[in-house]
């Protein structure tokens, strides 16, 4: 006759394998929510900008449900125990981005459309095909390597194509994208798998330098050596928004990694010193720059003219926006990307961009939760660069279009119209559900673990 320790472990293992996945009912309920709101916007958009009911809504109600109701079936077949507010926050910024850009532009709406559609199959790929993040450690050098050679295609003659002074964009027949955004997803697994491996040698002080213990050189060079280079591309390629990302998220990395202040005081420094430099060799950099201190005078403002346009657009949204369809932006060159910000605070008001803030905010601090509970270095780094690279991109765009920095021109993720950075972003989402799903994996396996010492 079993006793009754044996019945309670029997018991708890029993509900333990039992236990149905979860029916992300949560999940489902945010996001029709999103898909609300998002055929609110683009009703009132067209009766605002028009006077009347847009053409062909059931179309674009019906595309958007099945597209992202696709995504969360994917996620009940490969991740079912992953995080639930990561997708419905993803798509509601998609959704707003989408009624602005067909509110300005109905070609690029309808091109973006596409985008969306094949964002959503990257995100299937990617969970279905990466089922565990931990694997990829093993491909360090090659997702380094991978990532320099993207860098350098757009520095290819007869394949790169210059774009208002930044050489970023690959052009194959008809089609073109910007390898970087795939890059920088690259890059973010590298620089995670190098900390991790190398995490102890470089948070140990073991060589002395002038009197005071230093971390060795040598533990630094390789990783310092591939970040230079991978500035270096960008530098010639005259882009300074994804050189910003890339440099924050290195030394973010590296402070997180090891905990000493010494990289954070090390980072400003060669910040302060890079900038100079910059202004100094790359004449798109001394632009931006001059652009952003001194944007009134006669010579800046025939380029800076596109923020002072987006300012005013802000300025005329007040608290609560002029209304969707009711803004008078259309004459702000790159309207539905580059300074999509503007004419959201335009129709949203102060109180729409505080929406989208709170958005972003909630995504960053999911993700940095999903990296808090991972059972490994590698996987919480990962999750850490990638939502760090979220973070920063749409901090240094809305900041730009603030004047806070020096404006960058890359795309506010989501919601600036581009198709590369679409779907580089759900690639992101994907990978941060893959990790969360291990991490309840994991959870759930130390249980069953414990039930062996009841």
């Amino acid at each position: 006759m079993a006793n009754p320790v044996q019945i309670k472990r029997a018991a708890i293992t029993k509900s333990l394998f039992t236990q149905p996945s979860q029916s992300r009912s949560t999940e489902l309920g945010l996001m029709s929510l999103a898909w609300i709101i998002t055929v609110a916007f683009y009703v009132l958009a067209s009766l605002g900008a028009h006077g009347t009911m847009p053409q062909k809504i059931w179309i674009f109600l019906f595309g958007i449900v099945i597209i992202s109701l696709g995504m969360h079936f994917a996620l009940k077949r490969f991740a079912p125990n992953s995080s639930q507010i990561l997708l419905p926050i993803a798509t509601l910024l998609n959704g707003i981005g989408y009624v602005e850009i067909a509110r300005w532009n109905s070609s690029r709406a309808a091109y973006q459309s596409i985008w969306y559609l094949l964002s959503a199959v990257a995100f299937v790929l990617t969970l279905k095909f990466v089922r565990s993040v931990r694997d990829l450690d093993r491909y360090r050098y090659l997702t380094l390597s991978s990532a320099i050679m993207l860098l350098l295609m757009p520095l290819i003659p007869g394949i790169g194509v210059n774009v208002n002074g930044a050489r970023l964009w690959v052009r194959a027949g008809p089609l073109s994208f910007q390898p970087v955004e795939i890059a920088k997803l690259l890059l973010a697994f590298f620089f995670a798998s190098y900390f991790a491996s190398n995490r102890e040698l470089l948070s140990t002080p073991t060589q002395r330098f002038m009197g005071r213990l230093i971390v060795p050189p040598k533990a630094l060079f390789p990783i310092i050596a591939a970040w230079g280079f991978a500035l270096a591309i960008l530098g010639g390629e005259n882009d300074i928004g994804f050189a910003m990302i890339l440099f924050a998220l290195f030394f973010s990395l590296l402070w997180i990694t090891t905990g000493l202040k010494t990289y954070i005081a090390m980072g400003f420094g060669l910040f302060v010193v890079g900038s100079y430099g910059a202004n100094i060799f790359f004449t798109q950099v001394h632009h931006r720059i001059s652009q952003w201190l001194n944007p009134w005078s006669a010579i800046n403002f025939n380029f800076s003219h596109q923020l002072a346009f987006g300012w005013f657009s802000l300025a005329a949204g007040g608290i609560t926006g002029t209304g969707l369809g009711l803004g008078q932006s259309g004459n702000i060159p790159e309207i539905s990307s580059d300074m999509i910000f503007s004419a959201l605070g335009e129709e949203l008001g102060f109180l729409g961009v505080i929406l989208i803030l709170c958005l972003f905010a909630m995504f960053v601090g999911e993700g940095f939760r999903i990296a808090q509970r991972a059972h490994s270095d590698f996987v919480r780094l990962v999750a850490v660069a990638l939502t760090a690279t979220m973070g920063f991109q749409a901090f240094f765009i809305m900041a730009g279009v603030l004047r806070i920095l020096p404006f960058t021109g890359i795309t506010l993720p989501f919601m600036a119209y581009g198709g590369s950075s679409l779907i580089s972003n759900y690639v992101i989402v994907a990978v941060l559900l893959r990790i969360s799903q291990e991490n309840a994996n994991e959870l759930r396996g130390g249980e069953v673990r414990a039930v062996k010492f009841i």
